[in-house]
C-alpha cells in the first residue's frame, strides 16, 4: 500500500523504493534529532555559568566510560548507514537488471515526445502500451538533448541521452494509465513533453497489439533497411568485400585492431554504423561508410534488432 502523500504503487519495485523511503528520512530525522537534542543539552549543561567542576582532569575509569559512549556515538550511526547503504545498492542491482525474456521495447526521445517501438513492429508516440505482471525493457536514446524517462507511479526514472543507450526496465502490477514525464529539461517545450503508460491484462494487451496491424517486426525493418543501404554487398554470405560476418555476432567478443576486445552490444553496432572507425574490428581494412545522416536512431534500432536476430550469445528471440 503506498503512502499517502505518494504516487500509487503501480510496478513490482514501487513498494520497495517506497519501503526504503520511508526508512532513511525515519533514520535520517532520528539521527537530526538525537544530535539536535544531544547539542542543546550540551549548551546548557556546560555554558559559561553552570555550576561545573573543570579544575581537575577526569579519573582513569570515567575516562574510559567516556571512550566506550564515544565509541557507541560514532559507531552506531555508522553501522545504520551501512546497513542503509547495502539495501539501497541491493534495490539499484535489482533495477538495473532486466530479468532474462523481458518484453522489449525500443525508446527515442525527440524534442519533444517519445518515439516507442514494439519488437513486433507496433509504433506509438507519447504513449506506450504494456502488458501487466509482464517484464518490460526499455532501450533508449535521444536524437537531440538529453531527456529522462519517469513514471512516477512505477518510480522508475532513467536519463536518456544521444549517442548512447540507456537500459531501464519495469513490471506494471495494475491496470491503468499512467503520467509518463520528461525529468530533465531539454528545451522550450520541455513542460509539453508527457505521455502515458497504458497498463492492459495480458488478452487485453494481445487484442491492442492485434488491433493495431503491424506485420512487420523491428527485424524486419531493420533487413529491409540493411539491404536497401547495401550493406548486403559487404556483409553478405556472397559479399566480394572481405567484412566481418554477422551471423552469431551479437553477445560475442570482437578482437579489435588496437588489441583490445570489446563485446558486440548494441552500443558497439550502433557506433559500427554511426562511426565505423571507431574501432575497427582486428584483420579487417576500415574501409566500411558511415551511415551518419542516412539514417536515423529508430532505424538505427531496426538495423542492430536484424543483427541481433541473426544470432549470437544474447540473441533477440
Amino acid at each position: 500500500m503506498s503512502l499517502p502523500f505518494m504516487p500509487p504503487e503501480a510496478s513490482s519495485l514501487a513498494s520497495r523504493y517506497d519501503v526504503l523511503f520511508a526508512a532513511m528520512t525515519a533514520l535520517t530525522t532520528a539521527v537530526s534529532l538525537a544530535v539536535t537534542i544531544v547539542g542543546l543539552w550540551f549548551m546548557f549543561r556546560f555554558r559559561r555559568r553552570a555550576t561545573v567542576d573543570r579544575s581537575r582532569p577526569p579519573a582513569a575509569a570515567q575516562l574510559r566510560r567516556r571512550r566506550i559512549l564515544e565509541t557507541i556515538w560514532i559507531g552506531v550511526p555508522l553501522l545504520l548507514f551501512i546497513a542503509a547503504f547495502a539495501w539501497s545498492a541491493s534495490l539499484y542491482y535489482d533495477r538495473s537488471t532486466p530479468p532474462a525474456g523481458a518484453l522489449e521495447v525500443a525508446v527515442v526521445a525527440k524534442q519533444w515526445m517519445w518515439k516507442l517501438e514494439h519488437a513486433t513492429g507496433q509504433r506509438e508516440i507519447d504513449v506506450l502500451h504494456v502488458p501487466v505482471n509482464v517484464p518490460v525493457k526499455l532501450v533508449m536514446t535521444s536524437q537531440d538533448a538529453i531527456h529522462s524517462f519517469f513514471v512516477p507511479a512505477f518510480r522508475v526514472k532513467q536519463d536518456v541521452l544521444p549517442g548512447r543507450y540507456t537500459v531501464l526496465w519495469f513490471t506494471a502490477t495494475r491496470a491503468g494509465d499512467y503520467q509518463l514525464y520528461c525529468a530533465e529539461y531539454c528545451g522550450t517545450d520541455h513542460a509539453r513533453m508527457f505521455g502515458h503508460v497504458i497498463a492492459l491484462a495480458p488478452p487485453q494487451y494481445q487484442r491492442w497489439l492485434d488491433a493495431q496491424g503491424a506485420t512487420t517486426t523491428m527485424a524486419a525493418h531493420g533487413e529491409a533497411l540493411f539491404r536497401a543501404l547495401g550493406c548486403s554487398g559487404c556483409h553478405g554470405a556472397n559479399a566480394s568485400v572481405h567484412a566481418p560476418a554477422l551471423e552469431g555476432l551479437y553477445g560475442r567478443p570482437v578482437p579489435l585492431a588496437d588489441g583490445t576486445t570489446i563485446i558486440a552490444d548494441d552500443r558497439y553496432l550502433r557506433d559500427s554504423i554511426l562511426l565505423p572507425k571507431r574501432q575497427v574490428a582486428a584483420g579487417y581494412e576500415p574501409i566500411m561508410p558511415s551511415f551518419a545522416g542516412q539514417v536515423d536512431e529508430a532505424e538505427v534500432l531496426d538495423l542492430i534488432a536484424y543483427i541481433r536476430h541473426l544470432g549470437g550469445k544474447e540473441a533477440l528471440r
